[in-house]
């Protein structure tokens, strides 16, 4: 069983950031592509990033490009999602997932792990 919690999120003005962290339990975090997606009230949950196990190689949701980037710390078992510039339109719960295989997902299907959630809400 693999467990991710993530944090960091909260109320924040239109064009501040914030960096939600994902702390993923289990020894093996490094063999785990890892991605963030979001759901806002009412809509399908959404793409976000992803990021490879390595952590060479990255996507990111067009809808955020530029504004938001992935990242990994193996040694603290540790995914991040700094995100800049925000908009009220990225009020939404982010997830952190996990999944075994290299392929970084953008259908939230194939993600094996799921965490909790946290709140993020941007106002204008």
């Amino acid at each position: 069983q693999v467990h991710l919690v993530e944090s960091g999120g909260g109320l924040v003005q239109a064009g501040g950031s914030l960096r939600l962290s994902c702390g993923v339990s289990g020894r093996t975090f490094s063999s785990y592509t890892m991605g963030w997606f979001r759901q806002a009230p009412g809509k399908e949950r959404e793409f976000v990033a992803a990021i490879s196990r390595s952590g060479g190689s990255t996507t990111i949701a067009d809808s955020v490009k530029g504004r938001f980037t992935i990242s990994r710390d193996d040694t603290k078992n540790t995914l991040y999602l700094q995100m800049n510039s925000l908009k009220p339109e990225d009020t939404a719960v982010y997830y952190c997932a996990a999944s075994p295989n290299y392929i970084l997902y953008r259908n939230p299907g194939p993600w094996a792990y799921w965490g909790q959630g946290t709140q993020v809400t941007v106002s204008s």
